[in-house]
């Protein structure tokens, strides 16, 4: 019975203050943080704003927005064609998106975007692609 109570006794003196169970959650809790800490950082570099698939997309959605504000724009100078007889002294407003560069009597050069994501567009019938007019 006396051992008993001395088992019991030694347990209870010390239920939460061993300083190795407080030490060895410090270390579990770090060591988590830290796993998860390299798994957010592999799973950035593959689907975050930095990667491929992202700076792809974007550029697709870029190239998109430019194609419809070249059509839209296209169809306000065949319009503009169809009252003057010519390109040439048409304006666009800046709504939408684009600039137009030059026009003459029978062709016009339409660009939008800047720096190095700058695309145009020679119409009346030309196809859109990168770079400056």
């Amino acid at each position: 019975m006396r051992r008993a109570r001395r088992f019991l006794k030694k347990r209870s003196d010390c239920p939460d203050n061993c300083g190795v169970s407080r030490g060895f959650g410090l270390v579990v809790v770090i060591c988590s943080l830290a796993i998860v800490a390299a798994l957010m950082a592999l799973n950035l570099r593959q689907s975050g704003p930095t990667s491929k698939t992202a700076q792809r997309a974007e550029s697709e959605g870029i190239a998109a927005v430019g194609t419809i504000n070249f059509n839209q724009a296209g169809t306000e100078l065949e319009a503009y064609r169809a009252e003057h007889a010519t390109y040439a002294g048409a304006v666009l407003p800046a709504s939408f998106g684009v600039t137009l560069v030059r026009a003459d009597a029978t062709t016009y050069c339409l660009q939008a975007g800047v720096g190095g994501a700058v695309q145009h567009f020679v119409g009346p019938a030309g196809p859109t692609s990168s770079g400056p007019c």
